[in-house]
């Protein structure tokens, strides 16, 4: 971990910081195995800590941690468009997999029924589950649901998960002061999110057939 804010620390303060974010993100919805929340958590922390944000003054380079949620809230986004086309045109292959996964078939019911009511909380608590944003981008995608209707609650999803793990590093290390005990503190705050955001996930099943 500590190595981690190290080499996240040296790019903070350079335009690759960005670039390496983006990619992460963008890359997520593939390979939900990509750290890309602790990789904001950790520029976040970084950039606060190399800020002053640790001692309690304003910080200088606070359009840089705008830029930082602004970034992956924008490559969220684009990677849930690419997920949802790739999905549009899986084609009869892609149909068979979402059979043959329950948590795919079952992602892809719920959705449509979400969508279709005019709600997308669905879309915007899968984003914090693990693979909750895989599942549900290319759900819609293989179950056709048009992109006015999935849009918007990508934006809102995308949204709030970066300005919530940026919030969890800058916070974090303004708070506790130690750069190191800020990550480990606000990424084990970002997992706890996640494990909430799973557990509402496999509420919501519940509820539908309840109503």
């Amino acid at each position: 971990m500590l190595e981690s804010v190290a080499r996240v620390g040296a790019l903070t303060g350079t335009p690759w910081i960005y670039a390496v974010v983006a990619l992460s993100v963008l890359l997520d919805v593939f390979l939900p195995v990509l750290p890309s929340g602790v990789l904001i958590v950790t520029a976040a922390t970084a950039a606060a800590a190399g800020s002053g944000a640790a001692t309690g003054h304003v910080p200088h380079d606070v359009p840089d941690i705008l830029a930082l949620t602004l970034c992956a809230a924008t490559a969220s986004v684009l990677g849930d468009l690419v997920a949802y086309r790739v999905a549009w045109r899986g084609g009869e292959r892609l149909d068979r997999a979402i059979a043959r996964s329950r948590r795919l078939s079952t992602a892809q019911e719920r959705l449509g029924v979400a969508l279709a009511r005019g709600g997308g909380a669905l879309v915007v608590i899968a984003r914090f589950a693990p693979a909750g944003r895989s599942v549900v981008s290319f759900s819609a995608g293989a179950a056709r649901r048009r992109v006015r209707e999935f849009l918007p609650w990508s934006a809102l999803a995308g949204l709030s998960w970066a300005a919530y793990s940026v919030a969890l590093g800058y916070f974090g290390t303004r708070w506790l002061g130690a750069a190191w005990l800020a990550t480990g503190v606000s990424v084990a705050a970002l997992f706890a999110a996640g494990a909430g955001a799973a557990y509402l996930m496999r509420r919501t099943p519940r509820r539908s057939e309840a109503s």
